[in-house]
């Protein structure tokens, strides 16, 4: 069994990233990204892949307490970092300290700074009197931290700093349970170092508040389906996390509660014995009962009756806008890419909030070998899917529902699952032999071929040849 990242590995990622960039740069020289992205998303790749190799080696034998302060502090750390150095990054960018093309973040803020004036009776019936749900969970949550600091986005992100710490102790939390200490530890120092996770911290967006939730979802879950004994309150909280997340994104509560109800049925007896699973089920049923009326009922419905039509819109929106290739992205098209996606954007469109955000792109498109061996270990070579049944479900339900929308590439809404993605990682990464070993090897040119033919997708598809 693996325990830590393999510096072999981690340095092929790192010589692919360069050979990738590289070509990109140079075959599409008209197109190449200014040099600030180009030297933020080396930081950040290489970053990543040294840091864990390097920590999860040294911190692997440490104690349970003290790994989750280094965890805990590592992250706060560097993502305190960014919160700083990003606020003055887009200020000089964009003259605001919100990222490039803000809509939405900017409409958090202006909505908080409105309705912190106003009586909280107001805000109720302003947030929630006959509109859906979605979104109002991070309105009301800014809407409070604004009533009480005022306006204030650097507090406002630190916060977020705190949240995304504690994300990846319970990302630990859960693999360890679910996987092992060993390949849990893994996990967690994925978790620290990811850089999509600390990118969002320096965003004003839901994101960070989402994820955390649903990994607190995840794991008290998993913690009340795996205790010895039957506690009420265990269950209740998880269905309250879950159920929180339908005032983030519907569909992603919708998911959890999915993913809930498949580990319920799907988990082997020494994971929850027969005569628990009635007693939980009655709970997720009571919980899915509640929350399937009125405004989240008809988002749900409307989500799963729309789903075709989302997704041909949203295609021949892109083509209209110049995307003339974004017709061939179908659903059948882009399932079975949905482990390693968003692709790496290493060309200059002006799609900057992409570049920021290529590096951490390309640590999922490389990493994603490993949730491919993940899925084969657990399906046909070990047979233990069943153990593995309530983050599975969850990823695949999520990355699944995306596939059939019109949001496949969409890193922001293949966020949510990369939490989960994470420990799919550190499960193959912990299970490679010298077969699979050999694979990874594969795999390298196959990324390389990815990088560079999205590359040529971005300025085909808008006719920049």
């Amino acid at each position: 069994m693996i325990t830590f990242l393999p510096k072999q590995i981690s340095t092929k990622a790192i010589t692919i990233y360069l050979i990738s960039l590289a070509c990109v740069s140079v075959v599409f020289f008209r197109y190449a990204m200014p040099l600030e992205y180009i030297l933020m998303g080396i930081v950040f790749v290489i970053g990543f892949f040294l840091l864990t190799a390097n920590y999860s080696f040294l911190w692997m034998n440490s104690s349970r307490h003290r790994f989750i302060k280094r965890v805990f502090w590592w992250a706060f750390g560097l993502r305190v970092a960014w919160v700083i150095i990003s606020y003055f990054f887009y200020t000089v960018k964009t003259g605001v300290p919100f990222e490039f093309e803000s809509a939405d973040a900017i409409g958090y803020h202006d909505m908080g700074r409105w309705l912190m004036n106003e009586p909280w009776s107001a805000v109720w019936d302003i947030l929630f009197e006959g509109k859906g749900v979605s979104d109002t969970g991070y309105i009301l949550y800014i809407t409070f931290l604004y009533k009480i600091f005022g306006p204030n986005i650097i507090l406002t992100r630190l916060l977020k700093a705190i949240y995304s710490a504690i994300t990846c102790v319970l990302i630990y939390k859960l693999s360890a349970r679910v996987l092992g200490e060993k390949a849990g530890r893994m996990a967690g120092v994925f978790a620290v170092f990811m850089p999509n996770l600390i990118i969002y911290c320096g965003l004003h967006l839901k994101e960070t508040e989402m994820l955390f939730l649903t990994v607190a979802f995840l794991e008290r879950a998993d913690a009340a389906l795996r205790s010895k004994k039957l506690d009420v309150w265990d269950v209740l909280f998880a269905l309250l996390l879950g159920g929180s997340l339908f005032f983030f994104r519907t569909v992603l509560g919708a998911v959890a509660l999915f993913a809930f109800a498949t580990a319920l049925l799907f988990s082997p007896g020494r994971v929850i014995r027969k005569g628990r699973k009635f007693f939980i089920g009655l709970w997720v049923v009571l919980g899915i009962i509640v929350l399937a009326g009125g405004s989240i009922k008809t988002e749900v419905e409307g989500l799963l009756e729309g789903r075709e039509t989302n997704q041909s819109t949203k295609r021949e929106e892109q083509t209209l806008r110049g995307n003339q290739w974004a017709q061939y992205a179908t659903g059948a098209v882009m399932a079975p890419m949905m482990f390693v996606m968003p692709f790496s954007t290493m060309v200059d469109t002006d799609q900057y909030n992409q570049c920021v955000l290529h590096g951490g792109n390309y640590v999922r498109n490389f990493m994603g070998i490993f949730v491919l061996i993940a899925l084969y270990v657990a399906i046909f070579k070990k047979k233990t899917w069943r153990d593995f049944s309530l983050i599975g479900a969850f990823v695949i339900g999520y990355l699944g529902v995306l596939a059939l929308s019109g949001f496949a590439n969409s890193e922001r809404f293949l966020l949510p699952a990369l939490p989960g993605l994470i420990v799919m990682w550190a499960y193959g990464l912990s299970e490679l032999d010298k077969r699979s070993f050999n694979y990874v090897g594969y795999w390298c040119y196959f990324v390389l071929a990815m990088e560079c033919g999205w590359a040529f997708f971005k300025i085909g598809s808008r006719g920049l040849f």
